[in-house]
This record gives structure tokens, sequence and C-alpha cells, in this order.
């Protein structure tokens, strides 16, 4: 995963997926990096990663979809 970087992080699974259903759309690939303690669910962040080439335009997608609302 060296050629990912983290353009959104949240401790929210559901903030995660949707971010990441925004960028599937916008053709550009993502996935989850779920960083969470499996045995306290209060520690640890959830990144939404995409390939660096990919990460100026995921960064906008993002920023339009939250100013929206």
């Amino acid at each position: 995963m060296e050629n990912w970087v983290s353009v959104f992080t949240t401790t929210r699974e559901l903030e995660a997926g949707i971010v990441k259903d925004l960028l599937d759309e916008a053709g550009i690939p993502a996935v989850i990096l779920n960083q969470k303690d499996s045995s306290y669910q209060t520690f640890g962040d959830i990144s939404v990663m995409v390939s660096r080439d990919n990460q100026e335009e995921a960064k906008k997608v993002i920023k339009d979809y939250y100013d929206r609302e």
C-alpha cells in the first residue's frame, strides 16, 4: 500500500463507507483501512485510502460533498 494515501479519516464505519461509495461513483478506486481496536471499538481510526495519483481529485469530491450538506 505504499502508493496509497489517506484522503479521509473518521471513527465511524458508516461515514467511511459513504465516502468510499462517493469516490467509487466518481470513478476513483478507494479502499477502507480500519485501524480500530478489535476489542475496544472506541480506539483507532478508519481511513479511506486512494492511489496517490487520485489524491487531489478525491479530496475535491469529498469537499464538494460536505460543502453541500
